[in-house]
């Protein structure tokens, strides 16, 4: 049964009403508006200018969080010196199923905290009594190292406010001579320079400063959480402070604040996969069977371009 209208052929020149339109007046005029109103927005809210973390300034704020963290690089109890690949071999890292994929990539920036974070940065020092504990230090095997830093390490902890503990027992070894002359490099600035220097004559490579100050106890995590950046506060899709951050980040960050992935030691790369695979069936959806017919079955298209659809309709009865 024919319903009296004409087929609508897309290539058919348009007939329909027309109106002038200046494109390069709508150019200037949405560049002079968005450039007001970014300068504008600029010079009344700013944007965050946070100094950046310093050994120093870590030093200088909380000396005996710097000190325990110290004690945990020698004593080989700390975040960088139980990370895997691809700093060492400590662990196999994170896994994706039977993919291990972490400890695939292999050691590519091979790093021991104890003697890359505190041991080196001493040998730099000309002072005495530091070349006498650095020497002892060295000269010991890795068994009796580890008893003087743990040792200490649990001293530390029984006087967290503290940064040294008196060695009645003689069972610290050198180990409080060293903290004790790190935290006076990190003190005067001089720690920075020989973690950022200590490979290249160039200060450009953060990544030594970054995993010691990433190992603290407190200070670090303080200062993180006091801006909403912790992984709970949806970190990494925030700027520091209340400012505005990247909020296309926020479906990735929404998966570490649910379970399975907010308890997995590997949620890192189960996120990632997880995103990867809902970004495969985005880039996917029109091959899905069926999924290319649903606006012809639910027109909600019509509905919203009703008047246009009446006016045709109307043309082609005629």
């Amino acid at each position: 049964m024919s319903t009296g209208l004409k087929k609508y052929d897309p290539a058919k020149k348009w007939d329909g009403p027309t109106r002038p339109y200046d494109l390069v007046k709508e150019i200037v005029i949405a560049v002079l508006v968005v450039g007001l109103l970014v300068v504008g927005l600029a010079a009344l809210f700013s944007s965050p200018d946070e100094p950046a973390l310093s050994l120093k300034s870590w030093a200088i704020a909380e000396p005996a969080d710097f000190v325990q963290t110290a004690t945990g690089e020698l004593a080989g109890a700390t975040t960088s010196a139980g990370y895997g690949a691809p700093y060492n071999t400590a662990a196999e890292g994170q896994v994706l199923g039977p993919l291990k994929l972490q400890k695939w990539a292999g050691v590519r920036i091979p790093i021991n905290p104890a003697t890359d974070f505190v041991v080196k940065p001493l040998q730099i020092l000309t002072d005495a009594d530091v070349k006498t504990a650095v020497d002892t230090w060295t000269a010991a095997n890795a068994d009796q190292q580890g008893k003087w830093a743990t040792a200490y390490a649990d001293a530390l902890a029984k006087a967290p406010k503290e940064t040294s503990v008196a060695d009645s027992a003689n069972a610290f070894g050198p180990v409080p001579a060293m903290v004790t002359s790190l935290l006076g490099m990190a003190v005067n600035g001089a720690l920075d320079g020989a973690l950022t220097t200590s490979d290249t004559t160039l200060p450009t490579d953060f990544t030594k400063p970054m995993l010691f100050i990433a190992d603290s106890g407190t200070y670090f995590p303080d200062y993180a959480g006091a801006r909403h950046l912790s992984g709970d506060q949806w970190g990494v899709m925030n700027e520091t402070g209340s400012y505005p951050g990247q909020s296309w980040l926020w479906l990735f960050s929404f998966w570490y604040q649910v379970d399975p992935f907010k308890s997995s030691e590997n949620a890192d790369t189960q996120v990632m996969g997880l995103m990867a695979l809902l970004s495969f069936g985005l880039m996917f959806l029109p091959l899905i069977p069926g999924l290319r017919r649903i606006p012809f079955l639910i027109p909600i298209h019509r509905l919203i371009w009703r008047r246009w659809y009446r006016r045709k309709e109307q043309k082609y009865r005629k």
